[in-house]
């Protein structure tokens, strides 16, 4: 699918990042086409206080096994046409920040074309290379991630979604409760 203004005002809500990627890899599954996978690099940071050793007990599948708000996944499965979301600020001044929704057009080894799909750029296409991303403080040791800094953004979780302007939106929940407290919480920020 690659008609832009499908994905511009209308995503699909979700509680967690979990139900999230599940749904991104369904809807991904439903569109034409071979998907490419590409596989982060993973390095662990040795501060001030880690000793080598303690590091050397996190093997490289425990890390890259890490999947929390604000980082990529290790494999990120993409196809031309799939809308996806920088997780951070790449370029200010050309409208590149967190939560800049994006349609995938050109795939390639290590820099992927996309149109800008929100903000004042829209219908502008850019480049955007792998970078260096690091893990922030809710982890007890800190590692850096290269990879894509974005994620498929046929959903998205109900936190991301502020600030956001859709026109369309459909809520995906499987326990009413877990919705319930989300509302709540957004409500009561």
């Amino acid at each position: 699918m690659t008609n832009t203004d499908y994905f511009k005002k209308q995503s699909i809500l979700a509680s967690t990042l979990e139900v999230v990627n599940k749904v991104n890899n369904n809807m991904m599954s439903l569109l034409p086409g071979n998907h490419r996978v590409y596989l982060c690099s993973d390095s662990l940071c040795v501060e001030e206080g880690n000793i080598e050793s303690q590091l050397d007990t996190f093997s490289p599948d425990v890390v890259n096994a890490i999947n929390c708000s604000g980082l990529s996944n290790h494999q990120l499965f993409l196809k031309e046409g799939v809308p996806i979301m920088l997780l951070k600020n790449i370029d200010q001044s050309n409208s590149l920040c967190n939560g800049t929704r994006l349609q995938v057009r050109c795939l390639g080894h290590h820099i992927i074309e996309y149109i800008v799909l929100t903000g004042d750029k829209v219908g502008r296409v850019v480049l955007i290379p792998r970078m260096n991303i690091s893990n922030n403080d809710t982890l007890p040791f800190r590692f850096q991630r290269r990879q894509f800094s974005l994620i498929a953004s046929f959903a998205m979780t109900m936190n991301k979604s502020q600030g956001q302007t859709l026109s369309m939106v459909r809520l995906y929940y499987r326990n009413p409760y877990l919705l319930m407290v989300n509302f709540m919480l957004l409500y009561l920020k």
